[in-house]
């Protein structure tokens, strides 16, 4: 599961003419608001879980949703202005569900070390190529099964939220299918939320169920250990390289792009220790929302990169507004969040389990993962998925070899 070998950059290399806005069409613009708004709505909603089973205060809970939203929107500016690619910024929702199944089992301190150090095992593949030998040993198809596993609890949960919102869970649901069959264009995620919370508004009501008093982001103080490292820091940052750096890069190559790799994922490694110190998990290059901008729906070759500044700079508006959001987004109802985040997972799952067990080999391991990680153990202070991804490992480096 390697990342592909350094290319140079394509765009980067053209002096443009004039004022980038100019290059701002209706095409980019559309694929900018479309990015923006998948990562604004079941990646917020498995933060809050997160920091809901971590015992975070309102301050904490806030720095994280500003940290990530703030700089993934630096990053999603700035690398496409540079480069005059769609090199679109946002953070791992894979990470994210990730620390759900950790952040009771730590201080915040150690969590901060380990966002830390993941960021900077993210920048040292990036400039050396490394780490990259230690993601090799374990297959694509033990991590893939793994992250089926991470996510396939969040997805089950949409079963008894339909049950306990028939009506807003029903109309999502049908939305979703509805999207998935005629609307290609549109993601039928987007769909899904956007009718559940036109139902809910039409029938709760929605307002915040108390007010936080705004306050300056502040630098959080980490706490290193070697448990902190092989439990948080390692596999969040396999996740990220995995499902975010990996296809967001491929995503652009697929487009004719010409990504400048070791730049992008070092830069991603740095961009992560910084929003760490502010109490966020990460902020690099998003593969989903990367495909997005880059796509054919998004207009000219040439102009693409102006929609992934188009996401950038609405997730930094989002992330200075997490004083304002994040008590709404307590508000909803626990069984609308499970609902949210379930169809926000469904594609992950999809594929996570297309890529765990489409083909012959690591079939063992690969399900050795997936259940491993799905039965939510917790031994000697290792998470369900730290177990899941040592037990298909071993497996496929011994009986599947």
């Amino acid at each position: 599961m390697g990342l592909p070998k350094e290319r140079h950059s394509g765009y980067s290399q053209e002096v443009q003419k004039g004022s980038f806005l100019r290059d701002l069409t209706a095409e980019n613009i559309s694929s900018g608001i479309i990015a923006s708004t998948l990562v604004m709505t079941g990646p917020a909603l498995i933060i809050l879980q997160a920091a809901s089973a971590g015992g975070f205060t309102d301050q904490q809970t806030i720095n994280w949703m500003f940290a990530v939203y703030f700089f993934g929107g630096v990053y999603s500016i700035l690398l496409p202005l540079l480069y005059r690619i769609p090199i679109t910024g946002g953070h791992s929702i894979t990470g994210a569900a990730f620390l759900a199944t950790v952040t009771a089992q730590y201080s915040y301190p150690e969590l901060i070390g380990g966002y830390v150090m993941s960021g900077l095992l993210i920048f040292l593949v990036g400039i050396s190529g490394l780490f990259t030998k230690i993601i090799g040993w374990v297959p694509k198809e033990v991590i893939a099964s793994m992250l089926g596993g991470l996510v396939a609890g969040y997805v089950v949960k949409l079963v008894p939220a339909i049950q306990e919102m028939p009506v807003i869970g029903g109309a999502a649901l049908i939305s979703f299918l509805l999207f998935t069959r005629y609307v290609k264009k549109f993601p039928p995620v987007l769909a899904a939320v956007a009718i559940a919370f036109a139902v809910l508004y039409l029938t709760a009501d929605l307002n915040p169920a108390k007010e936080i008093a705004y306050f300056l982001p502040s630098i959080q103080v980490p706490e290193f250990s070697w448990m902190g490292f092989v439990t948080i820091a390692l596999p969040l940052a396999m996740l990220i390289l995995s499902n975010d750096a990996a296809p967001g890069i491929g995503a652009l190559e697929s487009e004719d792009f010409k990504p400048p790799i070791r730049k992008i994922v070092s830069s991603s490694g740095a961009f992560s220790i910084i929003t760490s110190f502010f109490g966020g998990q990460c902020a690099n290059i998003a593969g989903m929302m990367s495909a997005i901008c880059a796509g054919p729906d998004s207009g000219p070759k040439e102009k693409r990169y102006m929609g992934a500044v188009v996401s950038g700079a609405i997730t930094i508006v989002f992330g200075i507004f997490a004083w304002r959001i994040v008590p709404f987004i307590q508000s909803l109802p626990q069984a609308f969040v499970s609902l949210l985040a379930g169809f926000a997972l469904i594609g992950v799952l999809h594929s996570s389990l297309q890529m765990g067990f489409s083909e012959n080999r690591y079939r063992l391991s690969a399900l050795a993962a997936f259940i491993v990680t799905l039965s939510g153990i917790s031994f000697l202070h290792i998470s369900a998925p730290v177990w899941g991804l040592i037990a298909g490992a071993v497996l496929a480096r011994t009986i599947e070899r």
